[in-house]
């Protein structure tokens, strides 16, 4: 064909010409052309209920004072996931296709942002730093990876999840930035189409800080959007008082309870609400935590009392806060531990508050999936590279690499253990370690050391029963992000998980009795003392590792910051907050004896009581002790 015929005109119409106006990113397209579709199907995975808490009905109903009709709106009970939300998302489709009434997120959006918090320990004003954990770090670097490209696709993929979430008359908000906001705009027109925009709302707020570059950059971008043509909307107005700037004539306004003038104006798209200030009963000393008065106007603007509202990059909680607060329900989810424990935390607390207050509220139960997303996609893509990694780390822990070890499960021996390590950022599950630690007991081992990245939550539980059933020792390790760093040589430091110690306290009345002295029909009630608590140090930046070692072991009491009792723990039955206790950021102290005199065991026997605790840092470890009844 000549070069004639090549060239592009009315005839020949070059193919970009034709195109309609669109955003493209690399990914958007598969190497044929073809739009890529989200995998629902594949993203799927069963969730395991890992708590339940309803924290008034466990405390009060042991006085029978507890009220479960005046505490309970109805039988739904909220639900909070850790997890990554594409895989949460496509779980949820099941049970929640069409039903979720108001989604609202404030997903990351700064690439260059620092992850290390700052949190406190112990009853003192001291604080130590907090790295991000592996799979937040994992997480951040598949979402900026490849810059905007791949902080696309991810919304992308979605957005389009949540857009099958929503029912008919629902709405999104969706919180973020000038980095991003001319993206997500047009990402979010192609999603759910640009007649279902509705604002682009502002929230205006004033914080320290400025520059002699350019304007002081003092507000954020909240696109709204529904599904459909038919949303729930309620009209509201806020009061603007009298200010003679404004021009208003006098007679426009009412007088209100304190005497000051006012009148009601139309809620425009520009909110100037308020950032969060240090010191305020409000502020968690979460870094991203935004004010409880910007959900709010998202809340009563967009849902009525009993809809469902959801919050995928729930951070504090502070969606389910609000709509805890307002009669709705909620389902919140989050990749990271730190982000979970704090909205544990926010809502036991909340819980109590409503309670006190003789309001209803709803109990929640805590998820998280049974096998993460990362483990499938990295073997999928790696082909096989899983042995290089392994090789790589137990060189690292200065262990033996095992080439031709009887079972796959075994890959390496340091001393007399063997060592299984985990898949290149996998999740360690209990069917995991349950097949290592047979295939350790088979070839003859007294001691295991199971490597990974990340662990399932209250996986010690399992390795307890596994220690007592046969006889094999198991350690934990956290394999320290250090590895990935190009040019290392020498090995970090290699940590086990948390070391957790426990006792049964039996009672009389108010008088502790000694167990070994009493018969069975003297005890009338049990509570649980911590004897002993050493921390993980895995998500300690480096700099500040060696310095809390040694405190670590003197007083590893100071880093508890939540603990709580399932008095009748049944194996396999999610953990049942019977009693709990906290931290605060105004109260420090932290009892290390339950007082719950718990007394409602069936009939004389042996029972388990299952103690978790949670760190400072959000990581939690589990222990079950035996108790005679």
């Amino acid at each position: 064909m000549s070069k004639l015929n090549n060239k592009y005109g009315p005839d020949n119409p070059h193919p970009l010409s034709t195109r309609k106006t669109e955003l493209v990113w690399e990914g958007k397209y598969d190497e044929y052309g073809n739009r890529r579709e989200v995998d629902i199907a594949g993203c799927a995975m069963p969730m395991q209920k890992i708590e339940t808490i309803d924290e008034p009905a466990s405390r009060l109903s042991q006085t029978g004072l507890f009220d479960a009709k005046k505490a309970h709106k109805d039988d739904f009970r909220n639900m909070l996931i850790w997890g990554d939300n594409k895989l949460v998302m496509a779980s949820l489709l099941k049970d929640f296709k069409g039903k979720i009434d108001l989604i609202c997120i404030d997903p990351p959006f700064d690439v260059g942002a620092d992850f290390t918090l700052n949190v406190p320990v112990g009853d003192s004003k001291e604080t130590i730093g907090k790295d991000q954990s592996t799979l937040e770090m994992v997480a951040y670097r598949d979402m900026w990876g490849k810059g905007t490209d791949s902080y696309l696709h991810m919304m992308y993929e979605r957005l389009v999840l949540m857009k099958e979430l929503m029912s008919e008359t629902g709405s999104i908000y969706v919180h973020i930035d000038w980095r991003v906001v001319a993206f997500i705009r047009c990402l979010m027109d192609e999603i759910f189409g640009k007649d279902n925009f509705q604002n682009e709302n502002i929230w205006a707020y004033k914080t320290q800080g400025a520059t002699k570059k350019r304007y002081s950059r003092k507000h954020d971008n909240i696109l709204f959007y529904s599904k459909s043509q038919s949303w729930i909307f309620n009209y509201r107005t806020e009061r603007s008082y009298m200010q003679h700037k404004y021009g208003f004539d006098k007679d426009d306004f009412k007088i209100d309870e304190e005497g000051r003038q006012y009148r009601d104006t139309i809620l425009r798209d520009v909110w100037e609400i308020s950032a969060i200030q240090s010191g305020t009963y409000e502020n968690l000393g979460y870094e991203t935590q935004k004010p409880e008065a910007l959900l709010e106007r998202m809340i009563l603007s967009s849902t009525n009392e009993g809809d469902l509202v959801a919050d995928f990059f729930n951070g504090s909680g502070t969606t389910g806060a609000v709509a805890e607060k307002l009669g709705r329900r909620w389902i919140m989810s989050d990749l990271g531990r730190f982000a979970i424990h704090t909205t544990r935390k926010r809502m036991i607390g909340l819980q109590r508050k409503l309670y006190e207050e003789n309001k209803p509220y709803r109990a929640f139960d805590v998820y998280n999936l049974g096998r993460y997303e990362r483990q499938w996609w990295q073997k999928e893509r790696l082909k096989g590279a899983d042995e290089e990694h392994r090789k790589v780390v137990l060189e690292f822990y200065r262990a033996e690499v095992l080439q031709n070890a009887n079972s796959p499960l075994i890959h390496g021996r340091k001393g007399s253990a063997l060592c299984h390590v985990d898949s290149i950022d996998g999740l360690f599950t209990r069917d995991e370690l349950k097949a290592v630690a047979m295939a350790a007991k088979e070839a003859g081992a007294k001691e295991l050391h199971c490597l990974a990245w990340e662990f399932e939550m209250d996986l010690r539980l399992v390795c307890h029963e596994i220690e007592h059933a046969d006889g094999v020792k198991i350690k934990l390790i956290p394999i320290p992000r250090e590895i990935m760093e190009k040019n290392r040589t020498t090995p970090p430091p290699f940590l086990e998980v948390a070391v957790l110690e426990a006792e049964v306290v039996y009672k009389k009345g108010n008088t502790p009795l000694d167990p070994l002295l009493i018969e069975g029909k003297n005890k009338k009630s049990v509570d649980i003392k911590l004897t002993k608590f050493v921390p993980s140090l895995a998500e300690v930046p480096t700099k500040e590792l060696e310095a809390l070692k040694e405190r670590t072991i003197k007083s590893g009491f100071d880093f508890i910051d939540f603990w709580a009792v399932d008095f009748d723990y049944q194996d396999g039955q999610p953990f049942e907050h019977h009693w709990q206790t906290y931290r605060t950021r105004k109260d420090r102290s932290l009892p290390t004896v339950s007082n719950h005199e718990f007394d409602k065991y069936p009939k004389k026997g042996k029972y388990t009581a299952c103690v978790k605790i949670v760190d400072i840092f959000g990581c939690d470890t589990s222990i079950t002790v035996e108790v005679e009844y």
